[in-house]
């Protein structure tokens, strides 16, 4: 994916982002709707599924910024501190800690606030960007499971993970999980 492509599919998406929940009734957006992949009695709001998606575009600049510094590791849950290869299981629990500890820490945000955050993390990843040439835009992240492992096409799949989110609340909502 070239820089115009991706700016266009990272400005389409984070405005259809912003369109769909702030549409959203204000008890739907706080209604606790599905349970947390860390901790099954913990039930994430659409406003924990907001915050959650502005923590794994964090979560993807740091890896990109590991791997353009020469990390041999950038995504840096994958090997244990011993050395060894971490489970598929493991990896997951890691990932689900994460996500869970990102989201208390910004559940009492306000949609509004976390609308500023998520501007903020978006300013970030698109001076990343043009700081980029199209070469390392396209350079792969050593076993990186998304999209097609190069950092663009890691960072183009934000789209596509806010909608799988807004499905899973759409789904709760609905009664329809």
């Amino acid at each position: 994916m070239n820089r115009t492509e991706l700016e266009i599919k990272l400005n389409q998406d984070r405005a259809w982002l912003l369109e769909t929940f702030a549409a959203m009734p204000e008890a739907d957006l706080h209604r606790r709707l599905t349970p947390s992949q860390h901790n099954p009695e913990a039930q994430w709001s659409a406003k924990d599924h907001f915050a959650h998606l502005i923590g794994i575009e964090v979560a993807f600049t740091r890896i990109f910024k590991r791997h353009l510094e020469g990390d041999a590791h950038p995504i840096g849950i994958l090997i244990s501190k011993d050395g060894t290869r971490l489970t598929r299981e493991e990896v997951m629990a890691i990932v689900h800690a994460n996500n869970e500890d990102w989201v208390n820490k910004h559940h009492d945000k306000s949609f509004d606030e976390l609308v500023a955050l998520g501007q903020q993390v978006r300013a970030e990843t698109l001076t990343l960007i043009a700081s980029l040439t199209d070469q390392q835009l396209n350079t792969k992240i050593p076993d990186a499971p998304w999209g097609d492992g190069t950092i663009s096409g890691i960072m183009a799949i934000n789209g596509d993970h806010a909608r799988r989110h807004y499905s899973q609340v759409q789904a709760a909502l609905t009664g329809k999980e």
